[in-house]
C-alpha cells in the first residue's frame, strides 16, 4: 500500500461516524470538552482514536516503515507485517504507533490507531540566536532523544533554514509543526523505527524544561 493510498484510507475512516464508548469520548462528542489542552490539563486518558480525530480535525498520518517479522515455530515459519506510523497536525501535536498483523493493511491500521492514542503536545518556539523572533517555527531550545541505539539532537534554526536532516526526521518534524532546525544523529541510524522514536522522544522533551515564557499568564 502506497502512502497516498494510506492517506486516502485514513480520510475515509475519519469521515465514518464515530460512536464514543468511554466517558471521555462522550464528553468530547457532546462538546463538553473542546480542545486537547483540556484533556492534558485534567490528566484524562485517551482510549479512543475518534477523540483525537474530532479535536484535531487537521491531523495527518504518514507511514514511516513497513517490514516483515518472521518467527520459527514447531508448526513452521510464522510471518507477520510490522508497521510504524506517525500522526500530527503540523501545529504542536504528534504521536507514533506500531502495529502487527498477518495483513499489511491491518498492520498499518493498528499502527495508525496507536499513533492517534499516543498523540502528545510538542512545544514550538524560536530558540535560534540567529533569529530571536516570536514565531513558533522551530523548537525553543536544543533537545535530545533516544530510541534503541539511536540518539538524535534537534537544534533550533533561524527562519528560512528549513529542515536539515534525513527523510525520517523531516517527516516527523513536519507533522509536529517544526519548520526550521538542524538535526544530528548517532548510532544505527539506518534502523527507521529507532530513528523515529528518537526524534519523537526529543520533541516530547520540549515540555520537560520550563522557560520564562511558560510563567507568563
Amino acid at each position: 500500500m502506497s502512502r497516498s493510498e494510506h492517506r486516502q484510507r485514513s480520510r475515509n475512516e475519519t469521515e465514518q461516524e464515530w460512536v464514543p464508548r468511554t466517558t471521555l469520548g462522550n464528553l468530547v462528542a457532546t462538546n463538553k470538552i473542546t480542545s486537547m489542552k483540556e484533556i492534558y490539563e485534567n490528566g484524562y486518558r485517551v482510549q479512543e482514536s475518534g477523540i483525537i480525530k474530532k479535536l484535531l480535525p487537521g491531523i495527518k498520518t504518514e507511514v514511516i516503515d513497513v517490514g516483515i517479522v518472521q518467527k520459527q515455530t514447531t508448526n513452521g515459519e510464522y510471518t507477520r507485517f510490522k508497521a510504524l506510523v506517525a500522526a500530527g497536525d503540523e501545529n504542536g501535536w504528534l504521536g507514533i504507533g506500531q502495529g502487527k498483523s498477518k495483513q499489511m493493511r491491518i498492520a498499518i491500521e493498528k499502527a495508525t490507531n496507536q499513533a492517534y492514542l499516543n498523540v502528545s503536545p510538542v512545544k514550538l518556539g524560536c530558540g535560534s540566536w540567529e533569529c530571536r523572533c516570536d514565531v513558533q517555527h522551530s523548537v525553543p531550545f536544543k533537545v535530545r532523544g533516544r530510541g534503541g541505539s539511536v540518539t538524535v539532537e534537534i537544534i533550533p534554526g533561524p527562519r528560512g533554514l528549513g529542515l536539515v536532516g534525513g527523510e525520517t526526521p523531516k517527516t516527523i518534524l513536519t507533522l509536529a509543526g517544526v519548520k526550521d532546525c538542524w538535526t544530528r544523529s548517532f548510532g544505527s541510524t539506518s534502523t527507521l523505527g529507532s530513528m523515529a522514536y528518537a526524534v519523537y522522544e526529543a520533541l516530547l522533551s520540549t515540555y520537560r524544561i520550563v522557560t520564562p515564557k511558560d510563567w507568563v499568564t
